[in-house]
């Protein structure tokens, strides 16, 4: 495929400003809540205690977990991490070990064993059959610590989405619950998650959760510990806070988003819906805004293992980004998911150059020096973006844009855009 000859506007370099809610020391912030909390009374020398370990990268999630850890071993017990994320990781054990440890998960860095099985047990069913999945070592263990992030999530409706409540079902029901969710589509499988959630609490041996809210420069921010039978609230009260440390573009019409890297790292979806302004998800009306006709995306991120779930929510990507995709384990996660528009390959340019200037060629009726373009490193870290001067103009708090420098567009022989890792 050739290249337009398009003209490409200059761009600027800038430094958003959010909120910065941030706990120091997230160790001594876990120790001290664990000391004063119901725990030690409960773990006696000798207990087994499963941690569920997920598939994202959250802040501070090494340091909490050995913290956690080294509490439980001087209390005498025994714990250790388990794999508790879904159809991740090709949905085979050593897959989710494997990532895991890409996430700096392993024994060495949390001073326990990581245990890591596929296989589940059935403690019961919901009043429509729904059946409720739980981890065999867990279930066997004689306390289940659940940990995970509290945030919006990329499919899920309601008040309660990604967090404690969603790793207590999709987490510990493995490839086979996240099958049996997905199936009731984004508004049912909101008001699912907390019904199950409470029903395993229930029959299972939940000793704790341990909460996190990050802000928008992917810092910890809120670090609970929650007792069991309040977990359904914590996840809904904690929703709410997170919601509004969430990053965000700053504008609310986009003519072209680049992304340069997407990622199983960054958003359960590859790219986050609420920042790209997408869901393609048949049959769910799309987000108000941002409003994004074009978006590229450049590269599949290392740290994603092949799995581009998410890549349909581009309209262009690189040859070099398709070329990194595991088709197997990227549809194995999609169709668990349902979600398959979001698997469909977009357009396949040869290098960057071609996917920017094929995406502002397609644009109807937009003048080029009226082009909102946006550049981001990815939909997680939104501290640093690029803007054309119409973007900038558009911005809704100009105020909390710094301007680092004039960016003239370069790309290298091969096509793909030059950036200074210092700038970003």
């Amino acid at each position: 495929m050739g290249v337009f000859a398009v003209h490409l506007p200059t761009m600027y370099l800038c430094r958003q400003e959010f909120p910065k809610v941030r706990i120091e020391d997230p160790c001594q912030h876990v120790r001290d809540a664990l000391r004063s909390s119901w725990i030690p009374e409960q773990v006696k020398a000798g207990h087994s205690v499963a941690i569920t370990g997920g598939s994202r990268g959250i802040a501070a999630i090494v340091p909490v977990m050995r913290t956690l850890a080294e509490f439980l071993k001087d209390l005498g017990a025994r714990p250790f991490i388990i794999n508790a994320m879904g159809s991740h990781g090709g949905a085979t054990a050593e897959g989710q070990k494997e990532v895991l440890a890409a996430l700096g998960i392993t024994e060495e860095s949390v001073g326990c064993p990581v245990i890591t099985t596929m296989e589940v047990v059935q403690v019961g069913e919901l009043e429509d059959g729904f059946p409720l999945l739980v981890d065999k070592n867990a279930w066997e263990a004689d306390h289940i610590v659940v940990v995970n992030r509290v945030k919006l999530h990329t499919a899920l409706r309601g008040p309660v989405q990604s967090g404690l409540c969603k790793m207590l079902t999709v987490g510990l029901g493995k490839e086979r619950q996240a099958a049996n969710l997905h199936r009731y589509g984004p508004v049912e499988m909101g008001s699912i998650i907390p019904r199950a959630a409470r029903a395993i609490i229930e029959r299972t041996k939940v000793l704790a959760g341990i909460a996190i809210v990050e802000n928008a420069y992917g810092e910890p921010a809120v670090i609970e510990l929650v007792r069991p039978e309040e977990i359904p609230e914590a996840d809904a009260r904690l929703l709410k806070v997170s919601s509004d440390l969430h990053p965000h573009l700053p504008l609310d019409d986009i003519d072209l988003l680049i992304v340069e890297e997407m990622g199983k790292c960054y958003s359960g979806a590859g790219m986050d819906p609420y920042v790209i302004g997408r869901w393609r998800i048949w049959g769910e009306p799309e987000l108000e805004k941002p409003r994004t006709k074009r978006i590229v995306t450049l590269r599949l991120a290392p740290a994603s293992h092949g799995n581009a779930q998410g890549v349909g929510l581009a309209d262009f990507i690189t040859r070099r980004l398709f070329e990194s995709i595991d088709l197997a384990v990227t549809y194995k996660n999609t169709l668990t998911s349902t979600f398959v528009q979001r698997g469909m390959i977009p357009i396949i340019c040869a290098n960057d150059r071609e996917a920017i200037e094929n995406a502002i060629y397609s644009l109807p009726q937009v003048r080029e020096d009226e082009l909102k373009i946006v550049w981001i490193k990815n939909t997680l870290h939104l501290e640093v973006l690029g803007l054309s001067g119409p973007a900038l103009e558009a911005a809704h708090h100009p105020e909390r844009l710094k301007i680092i420098k004039e960016w003239a567009w370069e790309f290298d022989e091969e096509g793909n855009l030059r950036f200074l890792e210092s700038d970003v």
